[in-house]
């Protein structure tokens, strides 16, 4: 019984931070469309914490003219992986 709710714990961290990152990724595109400071800390920490998944996304062409793909593919991936974890947790009970 007590491993049953530790693993429900971790799991509704992990989608909690599955969350919290894709509002980093949206907050991020939404940035990126008026030019902010690059001096600013804000923009500074959202683009090093958005970095890692760009570089991934990256990897295949995201580009469809003068539309960046890259957060729309990224938002996709992490919500699967948060219904696919949510599922998980359901099997396991």
């Amino acid at each position: 019984m007590l491993g049953n709710s530790f693993l429900l714990s971790v799991i509704g961290v992990i989608q909690i931070l599955i969350n919290a990152y894709m509002w980093v990724i949206i907050i991020t595109a939404l940035i990126s469309w008026v030019n902010p400071d690059p001096y600013n800390p804000i923009v500074q920490i959202l683009y090093k914490l958005s970095a890692p998944a760009y570089r991934l996304v990256r990897i295949i062409p995201t580009r469809i003219g003068a539309i960046d793909l890259a957060p729309l593919i990224i938002i996709i991936i992490l919500q699967f992986i948060n219904i696919l974890i949510g599922n998980i947790s359901r099997l396991a009970l």
